[in-house]
């Protein structure tokens, strides 16, 4: 089973990306470019789900 979940994604003044969201308490991620943010960010939102014993995120 699929989760969407909302990511706010922006380009911080030294350069890197950070992605958080509303829809998963703790999800903070940073890269180099956008989707190395956004892939980092699926990563960090899959263990936080599978933390709270949810199902995982595809």
């Amino acid at each position: 089973m699929e989760k969407i979940i909302k990511i706010h994604l922006e380009k911080l003044p030294e350069g890197p990306y950070l992605a958080t969201s509303d829809d998963i308490q703790g999800l903070v991620a940073q890269g180099r470019t956008a989707s190395e943010t956004i892939e980092i960010a699926r990563d960090v939102a899959r263990k936080l789900i599978e933390e709270q014993g949810l199902t995982a995120i595809k």
